[in-house]
């Protein structure tokens, strides 16, 4: 009776012990593929911002083009800039964009803003394109709020991109940053310790949907100034205010939110 006691309290030891460690390795696993995944999710976002960026160079570099008011049409269609905006892309991260269009949420979120940077474009055709005109107000920043309108539109709800800035720099009020990325913003970008050009992701949520979130810091430079700069007050070609940027002062940021 005892060698029987002592052999069935040994395999309940020895099961017990087994449980625990495959609960342990459950834990292990569910934290490594949680983490994955939030790598993962911000590759994407990552991706998303770049691609925006990458596409609005495209329009900055042909500004002279663009306003050229002896110059009919520009070669600045949808298929055009998009095409550039690949080359762009692949610069700046060392992939061709068409290795990740074939990747689930990844891909299908790039597909929608590549089709929303051609749209933007093709809308664009005959403001662009118009002899006798020459400052045409398409600018680099009115470009990319149209793509990122059209994005968001084209997402059915899986994801936003947003452009904002620091709230005294904001003149749209649809690019007004809400509760996070104020946050972010004044807490960490504007921090003198933050690393500059460094984006900021977490999960967090976003108009009460659970979502990962990022935010890229972008800053003045020298062709953003004539709308920017000094005299802060004084109109711009736009009509609008200078708000007295700086050279290399945080202006704006780019913000992605891709939902659960």
């Amino acid at each position: 009776m005892q060698r029987a006691s002592s052999s069935n309290w040994l395999v309940q030891y020895f099961r017990s012990i087994t449980l625990m460690f495959l609960f342990c390795c459950s834990i292990a696993v569910g934290s490594s593929q949680t983490a994955r995944a939030a790598d993962d999710l911000e590759q994407v976002a990552l991706n998303l911002v770049t691609l925006l960026r990458s596409a609005r160079a495209v329009i900055s570099d042909n500004q002279g083009h663009i306003n050229d008011a002896a110059l009919g049409d520009k070669g600045l269609s949808g298929t055009a800039v998009v095409a550039k905006a690949k080359e762009n892309f692949k610069k700046a991260t060392g992939h061709d964009i068409a290795d990740f269009l074939g990747d689930g949420l990844h891909g299908e979120l790039l597909q929608v803003e590549l089709d929303a940077i051609a749209a933007v474009m093709d809308d664009a055709q005959e403001v662009i394109n118009e002899q006798g005109v020459g400052f045409k107000g398409f600018l680099p920043a009115i470009f990319a709020r149209q793509v990122t309108e059209k994005f968001r539109a084209g997402t059915s709800k899986k994801a936003d991109l947003k452009l904002t800035a620091p709230k005294n720099f904001v003149r749209n009020r649809a690019n007004r940053p809400d509760k996070w990325e104020h946050a972010v913003i004044e807490d960490r970008f504007k921090s003198a310790g933050y690393p500059k050009g460094q984006p900021f992701g977490e999960k967090a949520t976003k108009k009460g949907r659970p979502a990962y979130r990022l935010i890229l810091p972008e800053y003045y430079k020298a062709s953003c100034l004539s709308c920017h700069g000094d005299p802060k007050g004084e109109r711009d070609i736009t009509g609008g205010k200078k708000e007295g940027g700086k050279l290399g002062e945080l202006g704006g940021a780019i913000s992605v939110a891709i939902f659960d």
